[in-house]
């Protein structure tokens, strides 16, 4: 076998392959006798058929796969061992007829390859970037305790109606003069939330309403265009929502208010676990550093991102063998045309510069991405899941049970190596580069250019 590597462009090259029949013949006949002692041909004992028949049955097939499989075996050997930064995988040679492996060797296969460009990434203390420390200020500290109150109230019986509050009575349908329809639609036991109507007019009705009270009023003017929600109400079918068009009955038996948690001893034991705060400077205290923290994370990931930027804008515009790039992109996604890989080409190409630019980064910083980083990512991101909710307290045993689930999904596992590398390399960049460190609040933080 002869393999040469044209590569003149240094972004694109050209392999060829030259096969003899000495390179895979023993393969073959190996192939073909495991064959034979397996076969079961009519007329002949369990592995005594003639060779022959069975070269004239099988024997083209595994020509062809052992020829394949030399090929793709001696391909990457030659990339690996010559340090090749191949692009996707090899395209067959554009212009080349294909080879026919019926005729006698040898074969010469050439293959079109997309070579990673050679960048040169490397930062240091003479690099100068921007580093934001978003300060938690008293308006939002206020705000996720007014957050945290909210998630821990409940709602309290009241004795007159006020907007957002909840009602829940008897729904009857009504005839035209208003008397109750027999047989018509009712409903007991209906919870209603008046502000949610999209009609003015029919949400006045309710306004002071208590319970005893009966109003009339008509659900679809009062959800128009709303069958679903009609449909909710009325406890029927969306088809049968679309016709109702009847005045309704609604005798009140209960109003409540949704009312905020105290700032108690409860609420803090709720928030951070039991005796963990004592009082409302305490539990002030507590909300404050778990901003910071949060804080302090968006800080970062706008760290990478700034370093991000810097680096492309230092390296400029990058070349690539676009030609042979788009032609992987497309094999890559079968399912799309030609007009979604030129649509998306240069978003993609974007990435894949930046993919290649980290990692030198991650290779100037000697960062290593161990299994416990992977699964801390998975814990935080758990302990984030949860404080969507106001679960800051969970066990520690919770959310290694959590994390090991994610890892069990390999979907997650790439997603989650990523973001352990993107972590570490954050923490090793502030000290290999200057950090131009600039105090900022989160409003002027979201306000910030992506």
């Amino acid at each position: 076998m002869n393999i040469t590597f044209e590569n003149p462009e240094k972004i694109s090259a050209l392999m060829t392959i030259t096969v003899e029949e000495a390179d895979y013949a023993d393969e073959v006949k190996k192939t073909l006798n495991d064959y034979r002692k397996k076969a079961n041909i009519p007329g002949f004992r369990p592995g005594q058929a003639p060779i022959g028949l069975i070269k004239r049955q099988v024997g083209a097939q595994v020509k062809v796969d052992a020829i394949n499989k030399l090929v793709g075996t001696k391909l990457y050997e030659y990339i690996k061992e010559n340090k090749i930064n191949m692009l996707g995988e090899p395209m067959p040679h554009l212009g080349e007829e294909p080879v026919d492996l019926d005729a006698p060797a040898p074969y010469t296969l050439k293959f079109d390859i997309a070579v990673a460009p050679e960048l040169e990434v490397k930062l240091d203390k003479r690099n100068k970037i921007v580093y934001y420390e978003i300060e938690a200020d008293e308006k939002m500290i206020d705000q996720q305790i007014d957050a945290y109150a909210s998630r821990g109230g409940q709602y309290e019986k009241v004795d007159s109606y006020e907007d957002n509050d909840m009602l829940k009575g008897d729904l009857r349908e009504l005839n035209a003069d208003g008397s109750t329809k027999e047989d018509g639609i009712t409903v007991a036991d209906a919870v209603m939330l008046p502000a949610y109507m999209k009609v003015d007019e029919q949400k006045a009705l309710f306004q002071g309403c208590k319970p005893g009270d009966i109003i009339t009023f008509n659900p679809k003017k009062a959800y128009p265009e709303s069958p679903v929600e009609l449909s909710s109400l009325l406890k029927i079918s969306k088809e049968e929502a679309e016709n109702v068009e009847a005045d309704f009955s609604y005798q009140i038996t209960e109003v409540t208010r949704y009312k905020k948690h105290a700032l108690d001893q409860e609420l803090f034991d709720q928030v951070f676990g039991e005796g963990a705060v004592s009082d409302e400077a305490g539990f002030r205290a507590k909300v404050a550093e778990g901003l910071k923290e949060q804080l302090d994370a968006n800080s970062e990931y706008r760290f990478l991102a700034d370093v991000r930027k810097y680096v492309e804008d230092k390296l400029g515009e990058v070349k690539y063998a676009d030609d042979i790039m788009k032609r992987i992109m497309l094999a890559n996604n079968s399912d799309k045309d030609q007009k979604f890989v030129d649509d998306n080409y240069a978003s993609s190409i974007k990435e894949l510069t930046w993919h290649l630019a980290k990692n030198q980064l991650l290779e100037q910083c000697e960062v290593k991405i161990e299994d416990a980083d992977v699964k801390n990512i998975a814990k935080e991101m758990t302990k984030m899941q949860f404080a969507q909710y106001g679960m800051t307290n969970i066990p520690e045993e919770y959310l290694d049970n959590y994390a090991e689930e994610m890892l069990k999904k390999p979907e997650q596992v790439d997603q989650l190596i990523s973001q352990a590398a993107d972590r570490k390399l954050m923490v090793a960049l502030k000290d290999v580069v200057t950090l131009d460190k600039k105090s900022i609040s989160f409003e002027e933080f979201s306000k910030l250019e992506a």
